[in-house]
This record gives structure tokens, C-alpha cells and sequence, in this order.
């Protein structure tokens, strides 16, 4: 069981998510704060696997307490539930040590399966997440958003097809295990691709590495 610090200061919010989790099986939430600080208190007291944190909460904001618990509690991942509006900040949260961003407007499906991605250690981008931080990196010069995707198909084409295969799924959420499965392969089959990858792209992390993926157009998002 995945064991998750819930973090908003609007309780119905928490109420929704705690129910879309539960549903699941696979999570439970051990702890719930209504601002930052106690947050960060909660995840020192409880250790949990993750750490769900808002983005706009009192005393404290999510990415400060994001920052704060990956420092203070390296076994706990951090995930950000977000609106839509605040997806500028996803390059501050990534710099913070963030490895998932989940949309509260998003699929519940999508929810758990960000949750699940981040516990074992994957990272997950809400595929519109996802779309903005190409997009955004895109604008932010080196020849714009064609020359940032024509690089980025460059430095795939370097990869063997299992590599590309497995790239397109790192980039797609999914954990080692669920890449094993879906492409029936073992467990540590997968870790050795996914370290190949990463060192091919010359990237430090999966969230990188997902980034490389939506770039060169293995991940589809919706319109």
C-alpha cells in the first residue's frame, strides 16, 4: 500500500482526492495538512511514500514545502496537484526535486496512476503538464519550439528501437514495472534500458528523459 501525505487548504479538494485514491486499492492517505508548514511537519512525522502537495497554500507554498520535505525527507517523492493556470510553475517545482504533476481537473485514472508512477521512484507528467513544459522550453530560445523538436528527434534517433519504445513510455507516466509488463519484458531488463536512455540523452533524470520524449513526438497529448 502506498502511503500518502495529502496537502490543499480546501477540504472538499481533500475529500475528492482521498476518495479517488481510495478507490484504487493501491493508496491511502496517512496524513492530510491544510497549509505548507504543516506539510512539512506531517512528512518529517509520518515518512510517506508521497507527498501530494498544492501548489497555493497558506503559511507555506507547495513549492517552498516541496523544496523543504525532498530536503529534509529523501525517502518521500514529491507529486504536485495543480490547476491548469499554474502550470508556470512547474519549472520552479522541477527544480525543487518535484517528479510529478497531476492536474486536479484531471482523470482520476490519471491520478492514481501519477501517484503509483512517483512511489516507485518514475516520474509523471499530466500530458497537458507535459505539453506546457515543451511548449515553454520551446519559447525559451536555442531556435524555438521546430528547432527544439528537430534536436530532440536528433538525439532519439540515436536510441535503438526497445530504447525508443521504452522512452515513449517513461515519457507516457508509466513505472519500470508497468513498462515490464507492457512490453513483457523483466523488471530488470527495463532498469538497464532506462539507464541506456538516459545516458544516451545525456539527461540526469526520467522527468528529462520525458520531456526528450514529448519533444521528438513519442508521447501523444490531447488537443
Amino acid at each position: 500500500m502506498i502511503r500518502v501525505l495529502l496537502a490543499d487548504d480546501e477540504a472538499m479538494v481533500r475529500a475528492g482526492v482521498r476518495a479517488i485514491l481510495a478507490s484504487g486499492g493501491e493508496s491511502e492517505v496517512v496524513a492530510e495538512a491544510g497549509d505548507g508548514r504543516e506539510a512539512v511537519e506531517l512528512a518529517r512525522a509520518h515518512r510517506p511514500d508521497v507527498a501530494l502537495l498544492d501548489i497555493r497554500m497558506p503559511r507555506l507554498d507547495g513549492l517552498a514545502a516541496a523544496r523543504e520535505i525532498v530536503r529534509t525527507v529523501p525517502g518521500t517523492a514529491v507529486a504536485m496537484l495543480t490547476t491548469f493556470s499554474e502550470q508556470s510553475y512547474v519549472a520552479q517545482a522541477l527544480a525543487g526535486g518535484a517528479t510529478g504533476f497531476l492536474l486536479k481537473s484531471g482523470d482520476p485514472y490519471e491520478l492514481m496512476a501519477g501517484v503509483r508512477a512517483v512511489a516507485e521512484g518514475a516520474a509523471f507528467l499530466s500530458p497537458k503538464v507535459a505539453r506546457y513544459v515543451v511548449e515553454d522550453l520551446g519559447r525559451g530560445g536555442g531556435g524555438g519550439r521546430l528547432a527544439r523538436e528537430e534536436h530532440a528527434r536528433a538525439r532519439v534517433a540515436r536510441l535503438s528501437p526497445r530504447e525508443r519504445e521504452v522512452l515513449g513510455l517513461v515519457g507516457a507516466g508509466l513505472s519500470n514495472p508497468e513498462i515490464a509488463a507492457r512490453l513483457h519484458l523483466v523488471e530488470g531488463t527495463v532498469k538497464a534500458y532506462v539507464s541506456a536512455v538516459l545516458d544516451r540523452l545525456e539527461v540526469r533524470n526520467r522527468v528529462q528523459a520525458a520531456i526528450v520524449a514529448y519533444e521528438a513526438g513519442l508521447v501523444e497529448t490531447d488537443a
